[in-house]
């Protein structure tokens, strides 16, 4: 999308900025903070990701090489997603075959700076777009329950959700992988099917050193 080079004033009123909180609100709490924040967002983000600025931006060329690549490599009617936290990939969605199912692993495995895949893709029909919605709502249910848990750093956990299926991705000591299990398995959220753990675990010594404020 272009924008207009011609500088218009723009009024930000505040019924619109309500209106933006609630819906950042139904969607997914933390997903419109850029576009109230601007820079700041993205540096905060940075802060408080128990990965480095480096890994994070690794990540995302992962998922972009990997799902540009595979739309090549896979049928239409394929569906993947790809979701890298510290160069370990989840693959979920749906592929019509086992040979497909493979070619997806064996494609991602290829890319530069991957660590591990976990292939949690089903062979199965293609998820409906009232499916996708859904998944959508879910996620934002379970953000927003991880938040509300005082006890939990929200900001290490990522959350995917495909089909009814939360996959729970982040670098968390066992404790903490085993509290956010728990909280979102035994929570009322309608619609979760099963909780997938995803998670990188890692000691109570190298929490520290993560969280350690820098000396610099």
């Amino acid at each position: 999308m272009s924008l207009d080079q011609k500088r218009v004033p723009f009024h930000f009123s505040m019924p619109l900025l309500i209106s933006v909180l609630i819906i950042c609100w139904a969607t997914q709490l933390t997903g419109c903070a850029p576009l109230v924040l601007g820079g700041a967002a993205l540096a905060g983000k940075v802060a408080l990701d128990r990965r480095t600025a480096g890994i994070q931006l690794e990540d995302e060329a992962i998922e972009f090489r990997s799902e540009s690549g595979l739309r090549g490599q896979l049928p239409k009617s394929a569906h993947v997603r790809v979701s890298s936290y510290n160069r370990m990939v989840l693959l979920s969605g749906e592929v019509s075959s086992e040979n497909e199912r493979s070619l997806a692993e064996r494609f991602v495995k290829s890319q530069d700076n991957v660590k591990s895949v976990v292939n949690d893709l089903a062979v199965s029909p293609e998820s409906s777009l009232t499916q996708r919605a859904k998944d959508k709502v879910i996620t934002g249910q379970v953000r927003a329950l991880i938040i509300q848990a005082k006890d939990i750093h929200s900001s290490a956990v990522h959350i995917v959700t495909e089909r009814g299926i939360v996959y729970l991705m982040g670098r968390l000591t066992a404790a903490e992988s085993q509290r956010v299990t728990d909280l979102v398995s035994t929570s009322q959220i309608s619609g979760i099917q099963k909780v997938v753990k995803v998670f990188e675990t890692i000691s109570e010594a190298d929490l520290q050193r993560l969280v350690a404020p820098s000396t610099r």
